[in-house]
């Protein structure tokens, strides 16, 4: 055995690496293990909001919408380089809910979460205001509030680098072979993508695998569990934007779903999600045509621009592993709050189960499941994440636009696209990246479009970065932007230049 630690966290999403980041901070030692690339499943694939949950209210969820309306101004505070308030236009399609439903459910919205950073509702005549201009004249009336748009591949790894400079140790591509109890620990066989293994005894386990947590439970460790979990298929769609403005739009759905539209980069949509019960294994889901066809009819329902499946440029599909609490509800009634399963007695080494979850609660689930095992471990400290910025996050009073402004007055050879893609991506960080750099030709051969050598080398040597969709797709999204060529350009490169 190659040495003890406190924790061994199985699975590198959004929620694995959460706890990793908050249990190293409480004084636990940790091992974060993930299979695949961090984040690579469910938490890379989300509509990148970090939101209460305006739908949730229907089915009465007060206290999960409440904690991820309260988690949108944490996620502001942590990381203001990745998360910024988006202003959403819902618009009002009587024969879904009558507005003055609208209006109790956004004002209970306003109100649930101790607004601080995020403005109010307020309504809006589509006939009269310029939001309208694009929607169908039988649409006259909505609402515009806030939500929190937030790059969710990079907010994975900026807990699991956070993760490690405080001391995890961090494993991206390990699988997790067995895990075995010998009395007050296990001992686990850790396998890295060469074929090499290794065993590390942990004094309790986390698994945190969403898609995979009963596999974990059952092969891995050999656990039965009462408790199951439903995968619903959730796909997004990306077109060229036919609106003017930052803003986005919500569109209730015949089905009672709602569609978001949002604004992606500078001229592009990204439209989503659908919600759609799934069978077989997550990592083979993909996007389905009768999916498209769902969002673009929705789409054209409410718009005068009319949108073909030919004006789809790209579209990613991930599957959402609910907590299933009750199997005679459709897909999209399946509850978004988690819960956990702790097996393990007096004397008994624990392994703790995470069910369900979203990309919002992610923090406040991490020190849920810490509190399960203070028994354990009676001497670790208590939260401390809620006050806490994320690497790169570390701006004066948590403003962007402030400290872009110097970022790019000490970088004035950058061109503004390029200047603000690195303070998007690395926030303060993006400093140590550029550190010796007097010009473009210090960034090294460009790879297509804003990626340059240096950034890859950035992502390969801080950022566990080892395949061209590693860097194009989760790290970045400069993959949305490069022709098939470039990309094969990018994998040449990166073929060449790491080590498996």
């Amino acid at each position: 055995m190659t040495g003890m630690v406190d924790l061994l966290v199985i699975g590198g999403g959004i929620n694995g690496a959460g706890v990793a980041r908050d249990a190293v901070g409480r004084g636990l030692s940790v091992v974060l293990a993930e299979k695949d690339d961090l984040g690579q499943g469910t938490s890379s694939r989300s509509g990148k909001y970090i939101h209460g949950g305006l739908r949730y209210l229907e089915y009465y969820e007060f206290r999960l919408v409440r904690e991820a309306l309260i988690e949108r101004e944490v996620v502001l505070e942590a990381a203001p380089q990745l998360a910024w308030p988006i202003r959403l236009v819902l618009v009002h399609s009587p024969e879904q809910r009558p507005r003055w439903l609208i209006r109790l459910g956004l004002f209970l919205y306003d109100h649930l979460g101790g607004r601080k950073r995020i403005p109010g509702t307020r309504a809006v005549r589509l006939d009269r205001a310029p939001e309208g201009d694009v929607v169908r004249d039988a649409y006259t009336h909505a609402f515009a509030y806030h939500d929190v748009w937030v790059d969710d591949a990079r907010l994975v790894l900026l807990n699991a680098r956070d993760a490690a400079r405080r001391g995890a140790e961090v494993l991206p591509r390990t699988r997790v072979v067995s895990a075995r109890r010998e009395g007050d620990h296990w001992v686990a066989v850790l396998q890295a993508q060469d074929g090499t293994t290794r065993d590390l005894g942990a004094r309790a386990i986390v698994n945190t695998a969403g898609p995979w947590v009963e596999e974990v439970l059952g092969n891995v460790a050999g656990v039965n569990s009462s408790k199951r979990i439903r995968l619903v298929k959730g796909s997004h769609i990306v077109t060229r934007r036919w609106w003017k403005g930052d803003h986005g739009y919500v569109l209730q759905a015949p089905d009672r779903r709602l569609i978001f539209v949002n604004p992606y980069f500078d001229d592009l949509a990204l439209i989503g999600t659908t919600d759609i019960p799934f069978e077989g294994r997550p990592e083979d889901v993909a996007v389905g045509r009768d999916e498209v066809d769902y969002l673009l009819n929705i789409l054209n329902s409410y718009f005068k621009t009319a949108l073909t499946p030919a004006d789809v440029e790209w579209a990613y599909s991930g599957v959402r592993p609910l907590f299933d609490d009750d199997a005679a509800k459709g897909a999209s009634a399946v509850t978004r709050d988690y819960t956990f399963e702790l097996d393990g007695g007096p004397g008994r080494a624990p392994i703790l189960s995470a069910f369900g979850g979203k990309l919002t609660t992610y923090r406040t689930l991490s020190e849920a499941a810490l509190a399960r095992l203070v028994p354990r471990f009676p001497g670790m400290g208590g939260p401390w994440t809620a006050t806490a910025p994320l690497p790169g996050g570390d701006m004066p009073g948590a403003d962007f636009e402030a400290w872009f402004a110097g970022f790019h007055a000490r970088w004035p050879w950058l061109p503004l696209p390029l200047a603000r893609h690195y303070a998007r991506c690395y926030g303060t960080e993006a400093d140590a990246l550029l550190a010796g750099a007097g010009g473009i030709g210090d960034l090294g051969a460009c790879l297509g479009g804003l990626f340059h050598e240096r950034e890859a080398r950035w992502l390969i040597d801080q950022e566990w970065a080892r395949t061209a969709e590693d860097m194009l797709f989760r790290r970045t999204k400069h993959g949305v932007f490069l022709s098939p060529a470039e990309r094969d350009r990018v994998a040449d490169w990166v073929a060449a230049n790491t080590v498996a």
